[in-house]
């Protein structure tokens, strides 16, 4: 039977990169991925067939690798962080109804929220949520209830895809919105580049972070009400227990 692997790569950085994930890269024959996702592994794997698509090819991309495999290769579909979180193997997994002579086997990565709170210290001690604040696939009604929502119950909240050139007030959107349930002085923080060149943490205010400038290569962190900060560290309790 064919084979696909649908691989997470980590943030980008070899060395964060699961050994089953590296293990994977080095046993196939062909890597696909979106063209900058590729260019993060390119160097490690240098022996391997590349195939690319630009944003927004994904049905294109899955189709091109159903293709290889086809041909009797084994082929690695990479997507950065986890391939089941905003990644491709749902996609991948849907489009192979169409290829039933090819198995999809899923390889997990690291997401950006676990590697982005390992640089930031603990915030994701207790109970959070991720909501992503790209609107390209989800109306934006449904992303500002899922905000309001979780800022009611009091999660931590870490947000990908905070801002774009199209979307340049989204983030300060979504802090009005947690304002409605969340403090001003909820402890705040976010990591630039993780694990990546330029890597940069930077903790503040939910107040602050309104204000605050960020690009598509950042991941936010919204603490809950017991978040604190230790020494230059963003810190969640494990529980509420000691109100």
């Amino acid at each position: 039977m064919n084979k696909i692997l649908v691989v997470g790569i980590g943030p980008g950085e070899y060395e964060q990169m699961t050994i089953r994930a590296a293990k994977a890269l080095k046993d196939c024959d062909v890597i696909v991925g979106y063209t900058v996702y590729v260019d993060l592994v390119r160097e490690h794997f240098a022996d391997k067939e590349f195939l690319t698509t630009p944003m927004r090819k994904e049905a294109e991309r899955c189709v091109l690798a159903f293709q290889e495999a086809a041909k009797g290769k084994t082929v690695a579909m990479i997507c950065s962080g986890d391939a089941g979180v905003y990644g491709m193997s749902g996609l991948m997994l849907e489009i192979g109804r169409e290829y039933p002579e090819t198995k999809v086997e899923v390889i997990p990565g690291v997401t950006a929220a676990l590697s982005g709170a390992a640089v930031l210290g603990a915030p994701l001690i207790h109970d959070f949520c991720l909501i992503s604040l790209s609107d390209l696939l989800t109306p934006w009604e449904k992303i500002e209830k899922r905000l309001l929502l979780a800022s009611e119950a009091d999660f931590v909240i870490c947000l990908y895809n905070p801002s774009s050139k199209k979307r340049r007030d989204y983030l300060q959107k979504a802090c009005d919105l947690m304002l409605r349930y969340k403090s001003p002085e909820t402890v705040c923080g976010m990591v630039m580049n993780i694990g990546r060149e330029g890597e940069q943490m930077q903790l503040m205010t939910l107040r602050e972070l309104r204000e605050t400038a960020v690009d598509m290569f950042t991941t936010v962190f919204v603490g809950n009400c017991q978040t604190m900060e230790i020494e230059g560290r963003m810190v969640t309790p494990r529980g509420y227990r000691y109100e």
